[in-house]
């Protein structure tokens, strides 16, 4: 898991976007970044003009820190996108988002991405009926992820399941809320990622 040195509304306001890494508090008028959309520091209103390199290297940051990944294990999954077929781009993001924490999260069994990887690497979940407690793992069309029988009356899965009306489940996923289960229904494309990530600055960034 990694390891966050600063506050995680920080990293919101560093990356000027709202990550959603706190969970419920960050639909609330508690949100930092909504109070203070600027980045820290004591020259975060000033303005900054950024080089190529520097647009690039935030933009990496960005998804790393939206992901919850270490340096080494975000290289490896760019590192693998780019022998895949098609868009190296494209490739990356679908790897991230079939992560089985994110999956977690959006079904909706989480409310944020660290909560989610926390309850996966307890065991909490099944993929194909059968216990993983690897947050990387890799789902594929088809797979259904449900919530272990004895983990259906934990508070943080409770809580996630009523707040996930405050956001929309992926068109590639389906969620059965009253069994505790949710299935991946295809691969996720380009279009199902709603979050404004540009992965070609990712891309040219690790090809330097």
């Amino acid at each position: 898991m990694s390891y966050r040195s600063e506050s995680v509304c920080t990293t919101c306001r560093r990356e000027n976007l709202k990550l959603f890494l706190k969970g419920d508090r960050c639909f609330t008028e508690k949100c930092s970044f909504e109070r203070r959309s600027y980045p820290p520091g004591q020259h975060g209103q000033a303005r900054t003009k950024f080089s190529e390199y520097s647009l690039q290297m935030r933009e990496k940051q960005k998804v790393r820190k939206l992901f919850g990944l270490l340096e080494n294990q975000f290289e490896n999954v760019v590192s693998k996108a780019t022998i895949q077929r098609g868009v190296t781009g494209e490739a990356m993001l679908a790897s991230l988002e079939r992560r089985l924490d994110s999956v977690v999260y959006s079904l909706g069994f989480a409310q944020s991405r660290s909560q989610a990887r926390q309850l996966v690497r307890h065991s909490h979940f099944l993929v194909n009926q059968k216990r993983l407690n690897i947050p990387s793992y890799q789902v594929n069309a088809g797979d259904v992820i449900e919530v272990h029988e004895k983990s259906r009356v934990l508070k943080p899965i409770l809580a996630a399941l009523e707040a996930i009306k405050r956001r929309e489940i992926p068109q590639w996923l389906d969620l059965n809320a009253g069994q505790f289960k949710g299935m991946v229904k295809q691969a996720p494309k380009r279009a199902d990622i709603t979050m404004p990530i540009q992965e070609n600055l990712i891309v040219e960034y690790y090809s330097r």
